[in-house]
């Protein structure tokens, strides 16, 4: 959970932040919606879901990007957190959500099911 106006706030004082902690992709869909801090805030929640959900406490907020593009939000992972993704052979699977003072996220491992070979 992440207060919105407090996200608002750094970005105000610290422009170059949004550059560090989201990708292109994820700016440039916010920047297209009312109020941007609102959405930015639920993938700033969604990123830190997902590095819990895999247990990995050192990573870079642009190694998860939140992509939305016609249906329920997906993450695409680089980095170290894909690399403990496919370690662990899960996918994460999340849902954002935000009010107009609060955002949220939640972050849930599915596991990816391995083809198998018959032969």
């Amino acid at each position: 959970m992440l207060e919105i106006d407090r996200l608002e706030r750094k970005l105000a004082r610290q422009p170059r932040l949004a550059e560090r902690i989201f990708t292109d992709g994820e700016r440039a869909y916010a920047a297209a919606r009312p109020r941007p801090a609102r959405h930015l805030a639920a993938r700033f929640c969604a990123k830190e879901a997902v590095a819990k959900a895999l247990g990995v406490s050192a990573w870079s907020f642009r190694d998860v990007e939140v992509v939305a593009a016609g249906g329920p939000p997906r993450v695409r992972l680089c980095g170290k957190l894909a690399d403990r993704s496919r370690e662990l052979e899960v996918e994460p699977v999340i849902s954002l959500t935000h009010t107009r003072t609060t955002a949220g996220a939640t972050a849930l491992l599915r596991r990816v099911r391995r083809a198998s070979h018959r032969g």
